[in-house]
């Protein structure tokens, strides 16, 4: 082992148990929450099993409102009979990303940037994910995948940023991402590389010093992108990990969607870009609800959407105004839903 894996690899016990005793029940989640099923409209007979099964770890469990079955982060990660409703559409593959995978576990989409799907698993199931229907089984990233990334990015020199995503990425262990390091090295035309990741929110414990060092060890800039979507996900524990980051020149920026009872209305879309300037993080993308199968129930309209983005822009200085986009496939790049 070369020296810097040596240095890596320690003392993740902590974020990965968090991980691994994750509630994934819906009784257990009442009966921490100290509510019934009646509470959600859930009928006396809970289902057995869902679709996408529930997922939510303690750090974030402890930021949901006990006694309170509207809450804004309890809606995020709740099933809800909603979702087995048919709805005009909403597809498994909203982003047609099986049409832009040229090898299994890479999309290629958009100009000079790839994205790999490192892993499909994730600390906590949101019931909007646009890749909740993902095949993850037939884009497994091992050592061959590595390599398929390491031929790809030979075969197109024009590629200079790399994403990483899933899944989170951050749920795989320093050791298992640190083929990605030795890929950087070797391409110099890299100029980025980029992490969507909901860890830092669900489980701020993420943020360790192995993963900094692992950081560190890529030759090129790192830009973590989080995923917060409502103020109140904002804890002490996430204002610490934020800040671990900036000390280690790390870019944080934010994408959040726009969700029906989560965060439609201009005080909480507010609150949140406040909150996140004062953690550190510069709100980045506001994006309007993928279309993916499951997910009508939490869909806001266009022109709702525009309402709120023309007082968000009254509200706020124009840095703290993230940008409100649509990614439809087959566009160049994500489009811009400005009224």
């Amino acid at each position: 082992m070369k020296p810097l894996e040596a240095k890596l690899f320690r003392n993740d016990a902590d974020w990965s148990s968090l991980c691994a005793h994750s509630i994934r029940d819906v009784p257990t989640l009442l009966t921490r929450l100290q509510l019934t099923p009646a509470d959600l409209g859930y009928a006396q007979q809970l289902p057995d099993s869902w679709q996408f099964p529930l997922r939510v770890p303690e750090p974030y469990l402890k930021k949901i409102q006990p006694h309170d079955p509207h809450d804004p982060l309890l809606l995020q990660i709740l099933p809800t009979a909603s979702e087995e409703q048919p709805a005009t559409g909403f597809v498994r593959d909203p982003l047609s990303e099986a049409s832009h995978t040229p090898t299994a576990g890479l999309i290629h989409k958009y100009a000079n940037r790839i994205l790999v799907i490192v892993t499909g698993a994730c600390a906590v199931h949101c019931r909007y994910c646009f890749r909740r229907h993902f095949p993850y089984a037939e884009h497994r990233v091992a050592e061959g995948v590595w390599q398929q990334l390491d031929e790809y990015l030979h075969a197109h020199p024009d590629i200079n940023e790399v994403i990483l995503s899933g899944g989170d990425p951050l749920s795989l262990k320093e050791a298992q991402l640190y083929p990605l390091v030795e890929i950087v090295q070797r391409h110099s035309q890299i100029k980025r590389v980029r992490i969507h990741t909901r860890l830092p929110v669900v489980i701020p414990q993420r943020i360790t010093t192995e993963l900094l060092d692992w950081f560190a060890a890529l030759a090129c800039p790192v830009i973590v992108v989080v995923h917060v979507n409502h103020a109140r996900e904002i804890d002490d524990d996430f204002k610490h990990a934020m800040q671990r980051l900036r000390q280690n020149d790390i870019t944080v920026l934010n994408q959040s969607v726009l969700l029906k009872n989560v965060n439609d209305t201009v005080a909480e879309l507010v609150a949140l870009s406040e909150a996140l300037f004062a953690a550190g993080v510069l709100p980045y993308y506001l994006h309007l609800l993928d279309k993916v199968e499951g997910s009508a129930h939490f869909d806001v309209s266009l022109s709702a959407a525009h309402t709120l983005f023309s007082q968000m822009l009254a509200q706020l200085p124009g840095y703290l105004v993230p940008k409100l986009v649509r990614e439809i496939s087959g566009e160049a790049s994500k489009k811009w839903m400005y009224p």
